[in-house]
């Protein structure tokens, strides 16, 4: 059998770089789990984050993936580094390819990015863009009510448009921002009501697209891209609510690709005393 790719989130928002790993690499098996039971992880300490994470990532090597993909913003900026050191498959985050597509598509050198309070306070994506363009001008802002509203389905509709108004208020109408990071991998399932809020002369970066093309290009670098004609069906777990997960998946995936999905609760040490 195949070994598969591994993706870990906090909770639904990798979901939406699952899908793009499954349009992009329609030959690979993938393995999800999201921590919807612990999430959002944007308050915790870096300790906390560095926990959860190592207890999702032992869950999927124990199902012997090939590589592991860090779809989670906030687990990227505080374990990437540690993981790549520790572990003997390839691993990457979302924040390297999404910076990258960042300074691609600024014509003003001045970029917004958005995402939890441990990502902006982390500031990984600010390194990252300095580290790529050193004279690029950023403007982060922390947007902590997102991810509970995505893991309760609301993604639309006024209530979701008022809010993502009310949070992104001081970024609109920032002087020659062109560019719009979505810092988070919940926040592409606001994309509509976010656009609609910063308005067309703002480009709004997923990292879903530019992590699955650096995922192809480094397992085909280590020799481990599958080449057989296969259809592969997918296995996504959740630590928390079977029925919520199942709703936005179904809304992430739509068919036929939601029919490719086996969903199903995953035990981890769920220790809430660290909440």
């Amino acid at each position: 059998m195949e070994r598969a790719i591994g993706v870990i989130d906090s909770g639904v928002g990798g979901l939406t770089v699952a899908h793009e790993l499954m349009r992009q690499l329609p030959k690979e098996k993938l393995l999800y789990l999201g921590d919807t039971a612990r999430c959002p992880y944007g308050h915790r300490t870096p300790k906390e984050i560095k926990m959860f994470t190592w207890e999702m990532v032992k869950f999927l090597l124990d199902k012997d993936i090939k590589m592991l993909v860090i779809a989670c913003n906030t687990a990227t900026a505080f374990t990437l580094e540690e993981l790549q050191r520790e572990l003997d498959i390839p691993v990457i985050g979302v924040i390297q390819p999404g910076a990258r597509a960042a300074i691609k598509f600024t014509q003003s050198n001045h970029v917004g990015v958005i995402g939890t309070q441990g990502t902006i306070y982390s500031e990984a994506y600010t390194k990252a863009l300095k580290t790529i363009k050193a004279e690029i001008r950023i403007s982060p802002l922390a947007c902590p009510s997102f991810v509970p509203m995505v893991e309760q389905g609301i993604l639309s509709g006024p209530d979701a448009k008022a809010e993502v108004r009310k949070t992104l208020f001081p970024l609109q109408n920032k002087e020659y921002m062109d560019t719009l990071i979505l810092g988070c991998t919940h926040y592409p399932l606001l994309k509509d009501t976010i656009q609609s809020v910063m308005g067309e002369n703002v480009t709004i970066i997923s990292s879903s697209e530019e992590t699955a093309s650096e995922t192809s290009t480094i397992l085909e670098v280590h020799g481990l891209l599958n080449h057989e004609d296969t259809h592969p069906s997918h296995q996504f777990y959740t630590t928390g609510e079977l029925k919520v997960f199942n709703q936005i998946a179904r809304t992430v995936f739509k068919e036929p690709s939601y029919s490719k999905l086996t969903i199903q609760k995953a035990s981890l040490n769920t220790n809430q005393d660290a909440s």
